[in-house]
């Protein structure tokens, strides 16, 4: 059996306009394999989720934001102890 490894995903989106973006981008983050804790933080354009790595990895939660039509700029992962 594979080891979970923990890990936070920051990830920078171009701008959002309303409030239903946010709620939209957040279940389809949440609803992924894997994932935990995911905050849209309307104002700094930010989602932040805790994925384990055996199930799912940043670049796939990006690619869920950007098959929502909204661009995500930047990708940062940073494992938790």
């Amino acid at each position: 059996m594979e080891e979970s490894i923990m890990a936070k995903a920051i990830l920078q989106l171009g701008e959002l306009t309303c409030p239903s973006c946010m709620t939209k981008i957040q279940k389809a983050v949440e609803n992924q394999d894997g994932v935990s804790n995911v905050k849209v933080l309307f104002n700094a354009g930010k989602v932040r989720a805790d994925f384990d790595e055996s199930k799912t990895s940043a670049d796939d939660l990006a690619q869920v934001i950007t098959d929502l039509g909204y661009e995500v700029l930047k990708v940062k992962v940073k494992e938790l102890a």
